[in-house]
């Protein structure tokens, strides 16, 4: 699925396209100028390489995502953790919640997610 690898500019240009989709190329290129300060010549070529990684499709000059985003951040997320605490979730939760205390309903929220992804 390296498909799903994003550098962030490729990630914000995403963002927009999910938020807004589908829409018109040339409602993108007002879009990406407002939003990510692109001229409409990067806009373009974003949208192409996106095209072929088979990210988005452009036909007939209307824009759609092929991928839901959901299925981006998880792939990136699960990157980061195989990276940075060679996959690790308890040392990922250790480190990201450092000194900081979590409500009760996330706690609950926490120990429901753990229990729909236990092996048996």
């Amino acid at each position: 699925m390296e498909s799903l690898k994003l550098c962030e500019s490729d990630y914000r240009f995403m963002l927009v396209v999910w938020e807004h989709a589908p829409l018109t190329s040339g409602q993108l290129v007002s879009l990406c100028a407002e939003k990510l300060g692109w001229k409409k010549p990067t806009t373009y070529t974003v949208l192409r390489k996106l095209s072929e990684k088979g990210l988005v499709k452009n036909e007939n000059t209307l824009v759609c995502a092929l991928v839901p985003k959901e299925q981006v951040q998880a792939f990136a997320s699960e990157r980061f953790v195989d990276r940075a605490f060679a996959g690790s979730l308890p040392q990922f939760l250790t480190s990201f919640l450092g000194g900081k205390t979590i409500s009760p309903k996330e706690a609950e929220e926490l120990k429901r997610l753990i229990d729909e992804h236990r092996e048996d």
